[in-house]
């Protein structure tokens, strides 16, 4: 099991003098998340992570600093260095929130280059306690890493049509991909390589296709009873159809009954009904 302690000692880190802080406000304007700033405004987002209302950065020389990603997600956004601590000045306003930060602590947080190239690629465990967002590392805390991933910076989404996958290796889909799956719901097939059958499903719960496949990818079978009874799980997923956004419930269950029929799912496939 890899963890965030061992990374940092490796870039040469005295975990004694680092503070981890996981960014997310609820009071963030729309479109203006610490997250995106961080992609879109990186000189912002350092911004609004320097202003403090407390001196918490105080016994502290490195800020290890992530991000609350649409998904959930906690990722891994930069080493920064402080330099310094005053006050704002007046009619400073936070890049998030709006408000005004006229007074507040102003860290000097300098972006470092130890750990640069996993920048936008770590995803890490933060644990049950979110409303934690400032944390000190030790021995007991020790962060798990869930995944690295390939690049910061993804390929161009393929399109509906086009998008196929492993549910056994959703992990590796990138980061604008799974927000483009998330938003949307509809009508997919799951092929099983070791059947060779396929079964039709729906997606209208939260976070769209991208909710419901992660079922499968935490039980292999996602709750489906004709599912349950294979050995094992290996399925590549594709999308039929999706649907319009003011579609309910019974509106995207006809249309994969539509989608069963065509296909004959029910006489030869693994669904059930």
């Amino acid at each position: 099991m890899f963890k965030l302690n061992h990374l940092l000692e490796q870039a040469g880190l005295d975990v004694k003098q680092v503070c981890l802080v996981r960014h997310q406000d609820s009071r963030a304007i729309k479109g203006l998340s610490p997250y995106d700033l961080w992609a879109s405004k990186p000189d912002q987002f350092n911004l609004y992570q320097s202003i403090q209302r407390k001196p918490v950065f105080e016994k502290y020389v490195w800020i290890a600093s992530f991000v609350v990603t649409p998904l959930g997600e906690t990722l891994f956004v930069g080493i920064f260095r402080k330099d310094g601590v005053g006050r704002a000045p007046a009619k400073l306003i936070d890049p998030s929130t709006g408000e005004d930060a006229s007074g507040k602590h102003l860290y000097d947080l300098k972006l470092c280059e130890p750990l640069r190239d996993y920048a936008g690629r770590l995803v890490i465990e933060w644990g049950n306690a979110h409303i934690v967002w400032r944390q000190k590392p030790s021995a007991k805390n020790n962060k798990e890493v869930l995944e690295l991933r390939r690049s910061a910076h993804d390929a161009p989404f393929p399109g509906f049509v086009s998008f196929i996958w492993r549910i056994n290796a959703l992990d590796t889909v990138p980061m604008s991909w799974r927000l483009v799956l998330s938003k949307v719901s509809g009508v997919y097939v799951l092929a099983c390589r070791n059947s060779e059958k396929l079964y039709v499903g729906a997606a209208y719960g939260d976070l769209g296709f991208w909710g419901r496949w992660q079922d499968y990818l935490k039980t292999g079978h996602g709750g489906n009873q004709g599912l349950k009874k294979l050995k094992e799980f290996d399925f590549q997923v594709s999308i039929l159809e999706v649907a319009s956004s003011a579609a309910g419930k019974t509106e995207i269950e006809n249309l994969e009954a539509l989608w069963k029929a065509k296909l004959l799912t029910r006489e030869f496939g693994h669904n059930l009904n």
